[in-house]
């Protein structure tokens, strides 16, 4: 096959030199909710084409490559007292697979213990391209299925405005849950 990028023949959908050129994560933090840190690997912009790709047959294989540059390489590296979970918001599947549980798979380490199907929303409204106001206007209306830990990561695949995560972390703190931090794989700026 060949590579996305630069056409050359590849084993991977996306060479390992164009991975190294143009999917080399860096950290980006910003404050919501309740000065909850999230954390995010790429800015938007920059990775905007592949995001596209999550409702597609190409964007498992394209998900799991930025998710294995970005994820894993920090859950390798995260260090903590004690084991904890994360929590992959709304991991309905969609299109043959789930984008955030997917990303989630990534986390599993040492101290990151994935769970799936716990933080799905009641509302299935589409928040792409749509205004702080609207996403305010219609919450997601999440539900926590119980989990084995008191402290859990979230992660979702982009963050705009902050209201997704704000509204999962209010549900998981309803629940006596402790959100230490929130990874995503892109921030995005808010419109």
């Amino acid at each position: 096959m060949k590579c996305m990028i630069c056409e050359n023949f590849s084993l991977l959908h996306i060479c390992r030199p164009c991975q190294a050129t143009h999917l080399t994560s860096s950290l980006f933090k910003r404050k919501i909710s309740n000065n909850i840190e999230v954390i995010s690997f790429y800015e938007y912009e920059d990775i905007k084409d592949f995001l596209l790709t999550k409702h597609t047959d190409l964007g498992y294989y394209i998900y799991s490559i930025m998710a294995q540059n970005s994820f894993a390489l920090f859950a390798k590296e995260f260090a903590f007292s004690h084991a904890i979970t994360s929590i992959a918001v709304d991991d309905k599947p969609s299109s043959g697979y789930s984008h955030t549980a997917l990303l989630n798979r990534h986390l599993q380490s040492k101290f990151i213990t994935p769970a799936y199907a716990k933080l799905r929303a009641k509302n299935d409204v589409k928040y792409a391209g749509k205004s702080r106001d609207f996403r305010l206007a219609n919450p997601r209306g999440f539900t926590l299925a119980p989990i084995k830990t008191k402290e859990v990561i979230l992660v979702d695949d982009i963050i705009t405005t902050g209201t997704t995560l704000s509204e999962a972390i209010f549900t998981c703190q309803k629940a006596g849950i402790e959100v230490l931090f929130c990874l995503t794989l892109a921030t995005a700026k808010i419109q």
